[in-house]
């Protein structure tokens, strides 16, 4: 293995600061490069993967238990009451929506930028009524025109809209309802002066 290279002029000494002596306008750039030194790219790669990790567990865990509670509130309804079983779907779904948007807003996404909790609410809607049409024509197509009444049948097309959904909503989250922050840095191609 090849052990940190300097490239470039070799650097001053520093002062105890670790600041070139002052009145010294001229600053000597050394890089060093090595397989197992960290760089800035490194990190930051690192640091990405890791906040897609957290948002993508989180995610997972809100997502399971609104999950579990759709299939829970819909069974119960299509078993239990003389509701029909689009109309169980979208109650079901408005009860785990609310559950999930209380659960990404202050856990998953609880990092990224959020504006006043009403406006998210309404974009979390929006996303979470265009998957519901989809679910619900899901449901729809295998309840009618498919014929099927059984309850395994009508809960299988439940959990494949559920799915279709899943990767939509998190999609869309991540670039629409609670998008990145915006940090303010140094303007591109500006310099600092020492």
């Amino acid at each position: 293995m090849v052990g940190p290279r300097l490239v470039g002029p070799h650097p001053r000494p520093r002062g105890r600061s670790g600041l070139l002596p002052s009145g010294d306008a001229t600053v000597a750039l050394v890089s060093v490069q090595s397989v197992d030194v960290p760089t800035a790219d490194r990190w930051s790669l690192r640091g990405t993967w890791r906040v897609l990790v957290k948002e993508l567990s989180a995610f997972g865990v809100v997502g399971g238990v609104s999950f579990v509670i759709d299939l829970a509130v819909f069974q119960f309804l299509i078993t239990q009451t003389e509701i029909s079983p689009v109309t169980a779907k979208l109650l079901a779904a408005l009860v785990s929506t609310t559950t999930a948007f209380l659960g990404h807003r202050f856990w998953s996404f609880s990092h990224r930028s959020h504006t006043q909790l009403h406006r998210d609410y309404v974009r979390f809607a929006v996303v979470n009524g265009g998957t519901l049409v989809l679910s619900l024509a899901i449901v729809a197509f295998v309840r009618y025109p498919l014929g099927q009444e059984g309850a395994l049948a009508l809960q299988a097309a439940n959990i494949f809209s559920i799915a279709i959904g899943t990767a939509i909503r998190f999609l869309v989250y991540r670039a629409w309802v609670f998008p990145a922050r915006v940090e303010d840095g140094p303007v591109e191609g500006s310099r600092l002066s020492v």
